[in-house]
């Protein structure tokens, strides 16, 4: 996994619309079908974490935890961010692939 291509992905998800933060707006995105993969932050707490698993794992939809708040906020020029839900098929590829890479 490439910490820092993750981020820049993140950063091109925001520039290109194509990502939701926040709490609020990543559950609303997976529950309408529009998340095609979920990241919540490391130091997100631990009812957070849950909560977005198990939506995740109802609807189907890819959850990683990653990174930290500040790194996730920072990469999409935000303050912190727990959690994100990128939007775009193509940006979810990418990402979904970095993680895969050992």
């Amino acid at each position: 996994m490439k910490e820092d291509k993750i981020l820049g992905y993140l950063g091109l998800a925001t520039k290109a619309g194509q990502i939701v933060s926040g709490e609020f707006m990543t559950e609303k995105a997976i529950k309408e079908g529009n998340a095609k993969v979920v990241i919540v932050a490391q130091d997100a707490s631990d009812n957070t974490k849950e909560m977005f698993r198990n939506k995740c794992e109802y609807y189907n939809v890819p959850i990683y935890i990653f990174g930290d708040k500040d790194k996730i906020g920072h990469a999409m020029g935000k303050q912190f961010r727990a959690s994100v839900a990128i939007t775009d098929d193509g940006f979810a590829k990418a990402i979904k692939k970095q993680f895969e890479v050992k």
